[in-house]
């Protein structure tokens, strides 16, 4: 079901970029007291959770966007506002993003779903009694559609919310080759540069680290870089295996996807058609809000970060 948002942006940034440019750059970082947990992965590997003190309601799985982490604007505030809430959230962090480089050659990718069910099975393993809800921002986004497709009918649970979701990556990567969007594109370039660099200390890159400046696309990029590490022939078949669009047909488990038509990160015409999603999704689409921005509020003095009250509350519904 694709349905009209109720959000309604701050007119004080009107616009795509300024949506999405004013949480990352001005929005104050709150970090709740966490806990760490190290989980260790059968190809012997490690993830990092950081949970908020437990309070025995359902547990929260948080997954981040690319190169994301807890001083993502969006991280340490919604684990706060959900632990408010009584439920007992965590920020699930890919490989090597939680401080420390991961022990594999490999990294994470947009389609990484195999290490996300992993995560999600050890919780339900150990807590065989308490709800588990999912939600995923951008890359961990995409991710978790993926997964929620994959698993069907036995993904074990209860909802899943994804936000500002790259559904078709090639579109999203042609996307950020436009206008003003390139320097998301740049700034996250430099990034996942800075990450290869940091692990060529323990492994060796897939590209002498001298023709990095030279990959000025993510398509590049992700041909040269993600794709051989991560077992894909190329970029194309990174991009079609990882892309959610298609997996959105199958998910049986009560999801909301909250996008805006004006992500500078994904073109309208990519956006998924009611054919394309199942039942059990709600596509839940507003005209504007950028990409993981959706301000409101009548003052700059006192904006509202809308997205963490429409998680809070749809979550209210199956707890």
């Amino acid at each position: 079901m694709i349905t009209t948002s109720a959000f309604r942006p701050a007119w004080w940034l009107p616009g795509a970029h300024l949506q999405t440019l004013y949480p990352s750059l001005f929005r104050r970082r709150v970090i709740p007291r966490l806990s760490r947990q190290r989980l260790e992965l059968p190809d012997g590997d490690f993830l990092d959770i950081d949970w908020t003190d437990a309070t025995g309601g359902t547990r929260v799985l948080v997954l981040h966007g690319l190169e994301g982490s807890l001083e993502s604007h969006y991280a340490g505030a919604l684990l706060s506002r959900l632990s408010h809430a009584g439920l007992h959230a965590g920020l699930m962090y890919f490989r090597g993003r939680s401080g420390e480089v991961n022990r594999l050659p490999r990294s994470y990718h947009s389609g990484d779903s195999a290490d996300l069910d992993y995560v999600i099975r050890s919780l339900r393993t150990a807590h065989p009694h308490s709800n588990i809800a999912v939600v995923g921002f951008s890359l961990g986004g995409n991710v978790l559609l993926k997964w929620l497709g994959e698993q069907g009918c036995n993904a074990p649970v209860r909802t899943a919310i994804a936000i500002s979701v790259p559904f078709d990556l090639n579109s999203a990567a042609l996307r950020l080759e436009r206008g003003f969007s390139r320097i998301y594109r740049d700034h996250l370039l430099g990034k996942l540069r800075l990450s290869v660099v940091a692990k060529s200390a323990r492994h060796k890159p897939p590209l002498p680290l001298h023709e990095l400046d030279g990959l000025r696309s993510f398509r590049a990029f992700d041909d040269a870089v993600t794709a051989p590490l991560h077992g894909f022939s190329g970029v194309d078949d990174y991009y079609s295996r990882s892309s959610c669009k298609k997996f959105l047909k199958s998910i049986c488990i009560p999801t909301l996807i909250l996008q805006a038509r004006d992500d500078p990160f994904l073109p309208a015409d990519a956006l998924p058609g009611e054919s394309e999603i199942s039942p059990a999704v709600t596509l839940e689409l507003s005209d504007h809000g950028g990409h993981v921005g959706f301000v409101a509020g009548t003052s700059p003095a006192a904006p509202v970060f809308w997205l963490e009250q429409r998680i809070t509350a749809h979550l209210a519904d199956y707890t």
